[in-house]
């Protein structure tokens, strides 16, 4: 690949998670500004919303701080557990309209929706089985294309479901299940790189068999050593990052260059945001790393 030019239809931002943001507000977590002020200083253009209320939810204030910054939003973020059934769709609907908004007032066109966790990420609770019934998949597949339709028609947006550790979209099994019971004219995917191998899964794999679903991307990398502990003890994903499993590229797994050249093919343009997985951080953490991974997929050609 050649170092400069090559991924010509992938656009690279990064986003709160990779400045140690998880949840609206926390002590732990650096101020949005500072998050702004470096992730602009680090070479991005484009930026997630994160978690709904870190970010300033006016979107004249959010418009002015990025734009100040030469900052663009790709797209917010939503949680779901719509394997539940339709008893939760009101609920769902409350918090992702709030969000599609703010989403849409930013100019973003996608909508990331992540599914549930079947154990608590921060105490390693289990909340439910870690395998769905059928019922509860036909749940999940028949609502998740209400949500896709809904969301495009009401807020012009396009959903990606995003398979995630500790939820029940996370393995290749379980993703083809997902993409495989789910309209493609609804519902694309959000293949993150990261908890797609920490789950056992091959993104280039994917993006070959599955290109036409593949609607953006997250650019993470896993330890493999970490990751080997992790799966040996048992270890909740919320413990797991604390431990370092999600790591610095391109020191981890899976090799990004591979991935994006695959993602190129797709003769699509895509977002590729950059997520490591960092809670909680040192404050001074997060800035330099974000400098080096920028250097390092310019080295890629993106």
């Amino acid at each position: 690949m050649s170092p400069q030019g090559s991924l010509s239809r992938i656009r690279i931002g990064s986003a709160p998670d990779s400045w140690g943001v998880w949840f609206p507000d926390d002590p732990r977590q650096v101020p949005w500004q500072r998050f702004l002020d470096e992730v602009a200083e680090s070479g991005y253009e484009w930026i997630e919303l994160g978690p709904y209320g870190y970010l300033p939810s006016d979107p004249a204030v959010l418009a002015e701080e990025t734009g100040r910054r030469g900052l663009k939003v790709s797209a917010g973020t939503v949680f779901t557990g719509l394997h539940h059934g339709p008893d939760v769709w009101d609920r769902t609907w409350a918090h992702v309209s709030d969000i599609a908004a703010l989403t849409r007032a930013m100019g973003a066109s996608h909508l990331v929706v992540i599914p549930s966790f079947w154990r608590d990420d921060k105490t390693g609770e289990v909340l439910e089985p870690d395998t769905l019934t059928a019922a509860q998949w036909r749940h999940l597949t028949r609502l998740t294309e209400r949500l896709g339709r809904e969301v495009r028609e009401r807020y012009g947006l396009e959903i990606v479901v995003h398979p995630h550790a500790d939820t029940h979209i996370d393995s290749e099994e379980n993703v083809a299940r997902f993409l495989d019971g789910t309209d493609a004219d609804l519902v694309s995917l959000c293949l993150d790189t990261g908890h797609y191998a920490y789950c056992g899964g091959d993104s280039v794999k994917l993006i070959e068999t599955y290109g036409e679903r593949i609607g953006y991307l997250h650019l993470k990398q896993v330890d493999p050593e970490i990751l080997a502990e992790v799966r040996a003890n048992g270890m909740p994903f919320g413990p797991a990052v604390a431990k370092g499993v999600m790591c610095e590229p391109p020191g981890g797994v899976p090799a990004l260059e591979p991935v994006l050249a695959a993602a190129q093919k797709l003769d699509v343009d895509l977002f590729a945001i950059v997520e490591q997985d960092m809670y909680p951080c040192e404050p001074d953490k997060p800035l330099p790393i974000a400098q080096r991974t920028r250097a390092f997929l310019r080295s890629c050609g993106a």
